[in-house]
């Protein structure tokens, strides 16, 4: 790997208004003011928890949680199944013996 096409890939993770060699090397505060200010900006604290979320978490997390819709599925892919077998073949038998 070229060292132009890592630094083309890396060049866009660090702001560079914001942490220039020449500001962050240099040790004055009003250079590295903008850092300061970026990094006060930032939200402090741990992340919030969100819990989960999706049909997933109403069926098997909620306060009434069943396998009924585990069930629902699989009925309907059964009745989905027997559709498609029965419009390809099986009504040709209907009123023809094979």
């Amino acid at each position: 790997m070229h060292a132009t096409i890592a630094r083309r890939a890396l060049g866009n993770l660090v702001p560079p208004k914001v942490a220039t060699p020449s500001s962050v090397s240099g040790g004055s505060s009003a250079a590295l003011s903008p850092l300061v200010e970026f990094y006060s900006k930032l939200p402090k604290g741990p992340a919030p928890n969100y819990g989960r979320r999706g049909p997933a978490a109403w069926s098997f997390s909620a306060k009434n949680s069943s396998g009924f819709p585990i069930l629902v599925t699989l009925a309907g892919l059964i009745g989905l199944g027997y559709t498609i077998d029965y419009q390809m073949h099986l009504k040709h038998h209907k009123n023809n013996a094979h």
